[in-house]
């Protein structure tokens, strides 16, 4: 499974252009690539990867901070990678962690300035599972408010526990100083103030979650060892009749930077 990890990085990058022909290696990227981009616009790229009886299931999701546009709307992207593990009417919060631990399957997910990223890596013999695990999960999605106000308060407890670390306070005095419009001035955390006024922002969390949570923003990428053919067909009947529309939402530019910005941090010793 460690040997995964390299090759996963590579893929997490800008995404090739979608066909449904192999793309040969090259001495960059040594391994073969599938990639099919389904009617609905669900992206899916495949490695075959000689890793016996061990798969990687990745779901890169391009939301992240920078996409946090409304004013006193940030930390959303983030948020949401903590909501995603609340189940839906059909799997109820912990019986999906339930399935795929007893596969052995480890799984988590990250977020970044630009992309939202869920992986699980685990045996090539629960892969028709968590295909399908994963596609109701985000399709979906089910949450209460009591849920989603339980969930915004950890967020700002995780807040809380970063913050008590210099380093937090660095990142965000130089996001805010680096960017004046962009987006990019915030960090995937978000301003305080807004993860403090989070837990009444339920009918908005819905709101973010269906402009982004969209086929067409997805990419699904499945490393190692599978039949290619069998993951394809699990992967168009659990995928393909998912009709949500990608929003068209502007990223505010940045203007050029005309002079030098400086920033000073005062830290208090503990």
């Amino acid at each position: 499974m460690p040997r995964l990890l390299p090759l996963l990085l590579l893929m997490l990058a800008p995404v090739l252009p979608a066909s449904a022909q192999p793309q040969e290696s090259s001495r960059f990227f040594p391994y073969t690539l599938k990639t099919t981009k389904l009617p609905n616009g669900l992206t899916v790229v495949r490695v075959p990867f000689n890793s016996p009886g061990i798969v990687a299931y990745i779901t890169s999701v391009r939301v992240g901070s920078r996409n946090e546009v409304e004013p006193g709307r940030t930390g959303f992207a983030h948020f949401f990678e903590h909501m995603m593990f609340k189940g839906t009417k059909s799997n109820p919060e912990g019986q999906r962690e339930r399935i795929l631990g007893g596969y052995g399957f480890d799984d988590n997910a990250f977020t970044t300035d630009d992309i939202t990223v869920y992986q699980a890596y685990g045996p090539t013999a629960g892969l028709p599972q968590l295909i399908a695990l994963e596609a109701d999960r985000f399709q979906h999605l089910e949450y209460s408010e009591p849920s989603f106000q339980t969930e915004a308060l950890a967020v700002l407890g995780e807040y809380h526990k970063s913050a008590a670390a210099p380093d937090l306070k660095m990142e965000e005095s130089l996001a805010k100083t680096a960017f004046t419009r962009h987006t990019y001035q915030h960090t995937t955390l978000g301003f305080y103030d807004d993860i403090k006024a989070m837990p009444q922002a339920y009918a908005y969390s819905r709101t973010f979650f269906e402009r982004w949570y969209t086929p067409a923003n997805i990419t699904l990428f499945i490393v190692g060892d599978f039949d290619d053919a069998q993951v394809l067909e699990a992967v168009t009947k659990h995928y393909g009749n998912w009709k949500r529309e990608l929003a068209t939402v502007a990223i505010p530019a940045e203007p050029a930077q005309t002079k030098a910005r400086a920033v000073h941090v005062d830290w208090a010793q503990p």
